[in-house]
């Protein structure tokens, strides 16, 4: 009875390294997939919301039998449902119906209780994520919840140091570049820091929708690439976390995530599918031989009625 877990949320983290088998690179360099979607609710933000919810309980932001709201497209929000769940915190989420039905229905049943912003079509833009933050503020000014705040929270970053170190630890080491998605920034600068903490060599590329290249100097734009590109530089972000930006579109970013599913097996969301296109070039870039790691952020599973 030693790997008896106290609860689901000792089982966060400690996620699977693959490579891939047959999308690879013209030159033999390797793609390692982290494979983000083993975490309860199958997304990587299990990670960074346990960090934030312990990081104010800790300093008393947060007290037994408190709340705690959040604005979000949908895996920050499932996860802080599964956290505030097990810990005993009442939620109050903000989301959109720009994003995946599955996972307001996911964070519904975990105990969330919900307040939908309507989009423009269905898409991401700036003004979506802009009035989300603002309606999630006067829910926490208005009732004293705790308000994690998660494209200004810097609690996070502490979990993808974690993150970080099984990478090295799963590679031994021997890791040349490392490619993730733009979201609030958090797991590009967590993860990117704590790489080069182990060695400064290690090439970082950041992801950002083709549609709307904000971190490149570009206009704002609309996307559907579900938790990454929020339409204007976020407070996370800054110009030394990545030593390059690559602009993936939509269909890019679709067309990879059938792939993966067809070639190599594995259901994913469309910001992983952005992550390998990324991968790919960046591998053609560093030459023969280099290992280039990539994050699966989470499961397809989360986004069915978008097929």
């Amino acid at each position: 009875m030693t790997d008896l877990q106290q609860n689901i949320l000792h089982c966060i983290g400690n996620t699977s390294l693959l490579a891939l088998r047959r999308i690879r690179a013209g030159n033999g360099s390797r793609i390692l997939l982290k494979l983000e979607n083993e975490n309860p609710t199958g997304s990587m933000k299990d990670r960074m919301a346990l960090a934030m919810i312990e990081a104010a309980e800790a300093d008393g932001r947060l007290a037994t039998g408190g709340s705690v709201v959040e604005y979000t497209g949908g895996s920050t929000g499932v996860s802080l449902a599964l956290v505030c769940a097990v810990k005993g915190y009442s939620l109050h989420i903000v989301t959109s119906d720009a994003f995946a039905r599955e996972k307001r229905d996911h964070m519904a049943i975990l105990g969330a209780r919900l307040q939908i912003v309507p989009s423009e079509s269905g898409r991401m833009t700036e003004k979506l994520t802009r009035d989300m933050i603002e309606a999630a503020r006067i829910i926490a000014l208005e009732t004293g919840s705790f308000w994690t705040d998660q494209m200004n929270n810097r609690d996070q970053i502490a979990a993808y140091h974690k993150m970080a170190e099984e990478i090295w630890n799963q590679t031994e080491g021997r890791i040349d570049g490392f490619v993730q998605c733009v979201g609030t920034a958090a797991s590009l600068r967590g993860t990117g820091e704590a790489l080069r903490r182990r060695n400064e060599q290690i090439r970082i590329a950041a992801v950002e929708p083709a549609e709307s290249p904000v971190l490149s100097g570009g206009p704002t734009g609309a996307h559907k690439i579900d938790g990454i590109g929020a339409g204007y530089v976020v407070p996370l972000w800054h110009q030394d976390i990545a030593d390059q930006i690559e602009q993936v579109s939509t269909e890019e970013a679709s067309a990879m995530t059938m792939r993966l599913a067809r070639e190599e097996g594995l259901f994913a969301g469309t910001s992983t599918g952005a992550n390998v296109v990324a991968a790919l070039r960046l591998a053609e870039q560093l030459g023969p031989g280099a290992t280039i790691v990539t994050i699966m952020c989470d499961t397809g599973m989360k986004y069915l009625s978008r097929r």
